[in-house]
């Protein structure tokens, strides 16, 4: 799992300070991009301006399987689930996509009891490390913090296949800088994007 920020100056885009407002909060479902923008726009302020976060989901040869578009400012973690049950692989034989992956690599954004129990519950296996607070508090809490979750370091190295897939997006130029006005048309072209990487792989192969 991973995520990325398109950088971008819209000129419809009102000028507000940089104080944190209430329109800020994530109040929608996982997955809205409704707020101080029109649900159709996905724009939101950020450390860098107003922008547009691409939240994605890859396999281990840097091919996008899922992605999602929200406001700048929007969470990480909250869309974890959300981009999760978009991954719908083709199987050869005859038969339903596979939805689940047979294990999960993500960073520490996305450490969370929630994700953590939305993962067993799939029975998927994962490798996200701990973040330091969370680790603290458990210690604090003796034996009734329970055991840490296992972590396989030599594992989670290969998670930078997600950072060399947002690499790979990035790559062209709509998707890196967004000029759309409607989040639907951005979409749709990191969507084709992802097309043009699947079709690349393939022509390799054969």
């Amino acid at each position: 799992m991973g995520r990325e920020r398109g950088l971008h100056d819209h000129p419809s885009a009102p000028a507000r300070g940089w104080g944190t407002q209430k329109g800020d909060l994530q109040t929608e479902p996982p997955g809205g991009d409704a707020g101080v923008e029109p649900a159709d726009h996905a724009l939101g302020r950020s450390r860098g301006g107003w922008t547009t976060k691409l939240h994605l989901g890859c396999e281990q040869g840097r091919k996008p399987l899922a992605l999602l578009i929200t406001a700048g400012q929007r969470g990480d973690s909250p869309q974890f689930a959300a981009v999760l049950e978009r991954i719908q692989v083709p199987r050869l034989d005859a038969g339903r996509p596979r939805t689940r992956p047979d294990r999960l690599l993500a960073d520490k954004a996305y450490s969370s009891k929630g994700n953590r129990a939305y993962l067993r519950r799939r029975r998927i296996r994962c490798v996200i490390p701990v973040k330091d607070d969370q680790a603290a508090n458990r210690r604090k809490r003796g034996s009734k913090g329970g055991r840490p979750p296992t972590f396989d370091k030599e594992t989670y190295k290969q998670r930078h296949a997600v950072e060399c897939g947002i690499n790979l997006l990035k790559q062209h130029r709509a998707v890196a800088t967004r000029f759309d006005k409607l989040a639907v048309r951005y979409e749709a072209t990191v969507h084709v994007t992802a097309i043009n990487i699947w079709l690349r792989c393939l022509e390799r192969n054969f």
